[in-house]
């Protein structure tokens, strides 16, 4: 069975300006650096996902509040722009997980890749940030509850911390947040004493690395840390925040990780709950060449597992 890889031109329509590090050169470097590959892969557009999927995780006044935004042409914050298409595409962000879960459901496939723009670990409940307009990977998860999925595991390796994917499942036990990522940068969150609260709390781990650090330190953490934590929770379905500004190129960030580790882990991760499917959901990675080479990296894997 093939793996999925979602992707749709109209990503490229979330126009942040050609030097914002989040532009679309960044999916258009993965779209042709991949295309050798889509014969082994099951090519997919995305649905788009309703006011109601997203709501089940952003508050309504969040909601207009990207709305207006992209109505208007202007900026949530210094990082978070819209454009005229913005809230539109969001929709197709937050419906390519949609899809692939529908896909997962229907028995048409068990790994996929969301090749999609703007990215959203960082959208809160209540507020679009960092780059982020509505938070994908969570939206995904709700919609995976809602088709019968009711474990999610969530993992994410983006250079920073996922702060909207914890604080929207961060008291509910029915949702593991495991996250890696570089401490003491934006957005400041993710320190390993926050574990979750009320019915949540033990439902969330973070792994901050210091600056610097090497594959040893990362794989350390996917070999030792995570398979525990995957197999006393036995999800029914994992989730992954595919950020690869963890690699040593890139501009946004300091961590010492190379191609060779990135391919590591992502095979380490693969290999946790192998007949659990899996959805990878592009995130971060800010050096176009080094960045469309990691999701290469990320698809072959997927190829060899399916």
């Amino acid at each position: 069975m093939k793996p999925l890889f979602i992707k749709d031109e109209i990503y490229l329509k979330h126009n942040t300006g050609s030097s914002h590090p989040e532009n679309i050169k960044r999916l258009i470097a993965i779209y042709d650096r991949v295309a050798h590959l889509e014969d082994k892969l099951n090519v997919l557009q995305p649905i788009k996902a309703t006011k109601e999927q997203i709501l089940a995780v952003h508050t309504q006044d969040m909601y207009k509040e990207v709305e207006y935004a992209s109505r208007v042409e202007t900026s949530i914050d210094a990082d978070t722009i819209c454009s005229s298409d913005s809230f539109e595409v969001a929709h197709y962000a937050a419906g390519a997980g949609v899809r692939a879960i529908d896909e997962i459901k229907n028995g048409n496939a068990h790994l996929a890749f969301c090749a999609v723009r703007p990215p959203g670990h960082h959208a809160t409940p209540t507020k679009s940030m960092g780059f982020c307009l509505f938070n994908n990977i969570a939206i995904s998860a709700k919609y995976a509850q809602s088709v019968g999925y009711k474990r999610v595991f969530i993992i994410d390796f983006d250079v920073h911390h996922g702060n909207g994917t914890q604080d929207i499942f961060y008291t509910d036990a029915s949702v593991f947040y495991f996250s890696s990522h570089q401490a003491f940068i934006f957005p400041g969150t993710g320190n390993p004493d926050e574990i979750g609260e009320a019915e949540g709390k033990g439902y969330t781990y973070n792994a901050p690395l210091m600056p610097n650090s090497t594959d040893i330190e990362l794989l350390e953490v996917y070999k030792d840390e995570l398979p525990p934590l995957i197999k006393s929770f036995n999800p029914d379905i994992i989730l992954i925040s595919a950020g690869y500004d963890l690699h040593e190129s890139d501009p946004l960030a300091s961590l010492d990780i190379t191609h060779d580790g990135i391919d590591k882990m992502v095979n380490t991760i693969l290999e946790q709950l192998p007949q659990t499917p899996k959805v990878f959901f592009l995130e971060g990675g800010y050096n176009i060449d080094a960045l469309a080479k990691n999701v290469e990296i990320t698809l072959n894997a997927l190829i060899k597992k399916s």
